[in-house]
């Protein structure tokens, strides 16, 4: 496998051999998986006329959250494999790409519904995808409604070592601190797999503080917020220092929210560390040892390499970073999935040694 390069093109930087921690391959509609379930659920989902479980354009219902270019000719946006292809793939030089499907077996309301789309997306995403590029990897798609049973399905996926992270929506029904989930990072760190929390809920609960939103604009912008809410539970409640294996991976939760964030948690819990005496160090410290964040979004004027830098610095992201396009969804324009003002030898960091750090599965593929 080629290490990363880089060079310059009038449109921006070109990447060559850099690891996409974030691709969205779609699911045209629960036909689909209907293959990949048991007889009971075939015949539930088609006697009974459910469909429109999908979530990847956060959410249903705003096509806008495709890039235009990026739009297929017909059906949804990803779910064309060649497509994915030539645009994510070969556009970028992307040596390997992580799949993330977004579907609705993380947000049913029947745990056994749930756990039934969860498992077939993962052996559709298998079968059809990783099988048919070996570019390809996955998350394992969990339903964090039923830990037991997300604990079923890493088991039954964590010996095909092409899937490399345990995947969850960033809002659940409790907090991921709470010891209810605690099956599920101990399956995790027994198989080596970070936990990725990708922007989305399950809405059980609005996605504000005080409601629900009337607009896309707010539910998504807000989902920072849940990314904080779900950083510091799993800080307060010991799960970094019961689990000193497990890595978190924040997916699509932006980046500019973060170096506010940390300054703050590290003020409090200078005066209140008190009532959390097992938190012994910074909250900062921890965050950077055990906790990465993909690129896209990166929230920060894309013509201002100041600001970029700026960032950079204040979070000391030299490890932290993870390179991802999140395609098809529109974040950018044309290749510039990296911004300027990101220090060179942190950029390639960003694009692959940092994603290989991450991913212990990955460095399989280049031994």
């Amino acid at each position: 496998m080629t290490a990363v390069t880089l060079s310059r093109a009038a449109s921006g930087p070109v990447t060559r051999g850099a690891i996409d921690c974030d691709i969205h391959p779609g699911i045209p509609g629960i036909a689909t998986l209907l293959p990949y379930m048991n007889e009971f659920w075939r015949d539930s989902f088609v006697r009974r006329g459910m469909d429109g479980f999908d979530m990847a354009s956060y959410p249903p219902g705003a096509p806008i959250a495709c890039r235009a270019d990026w739009r297929p000719a017909a059906g949804k946006p990803g779910t064309d494999l060649a497509q994915l292809r030539r645009q994510a793939l070969d556009g970028f030089g992307t040596s390997i790409a992580i799949c993330n499907p977004l579907y609705g077996g993380q947000v049913a309301v029947s745990e056994t519904m749930g756990a039934a789309i969860c498992s077939a997306i993962n052996d559709w995403i298998a079968a059809e995808w990783l099988d048919a590029d070996p570019r390809l990897r996955a998350s394992i798609v969990v339903p964090a409604q039923a830990p037991h049973l997300a604990v079923e399905e890493i088991e039954r996926l964590a010996g095909d070592r092409r899937f490399v992270q345990i995947l969850l929506p960033a809002a659940a029904e409790l907090l991921y601190g709470k010891s209810y989930y605690w099956p599920i990072w101990t399956a995790a760190e027994k198989h080596g797999l970070p936990v990725g929390l990708h922007a989305g809920s399950m809405y059980r609960y609005a996605p504000t503080s005080n409601g629900w939103p009337s607009h896309y604009l707010h539910d998504y912008v807000s989902q920072s917020q849940t990314f904080e809410d779900q950083l510091l539970s799993l800080l307060s409640e010991g799960v970094f220092l019961r689990f000193p294996k497990l890595r978190l991976v924040l997916l699509e939760s932006g980046v500019s929210w973060l170096p506010g964030f940390l300054w703050r948690s590290v003020k409090t819990w200078r005066g209140v560390r008190s009532e959390v005496p097992w938190v012994k160090r910074p909250p900062a410290e921890i965050i950077r040892e055990r906790v990465r964040l993909t690129m896209q979004p990166f929230d920060v004027p894309a013509d201002d390499p100041v600001a970029v830098a700026d960032i950079i610095r204040q979070i000391d992201a030299d490890e932290m970073l993870l390179f991802a396009t999140d395609y098809p969804h529109w974040q950018f324009e044309g290749d510039r999935a990296i911004p300027p003002g990101i220090p060179r030898e942190t950029l390639r960091r960003i694009l692959r040694d940092n994603p290989l750090a991450t991913y212990p599965r990955l460095q399989e593929s280049i031994a």
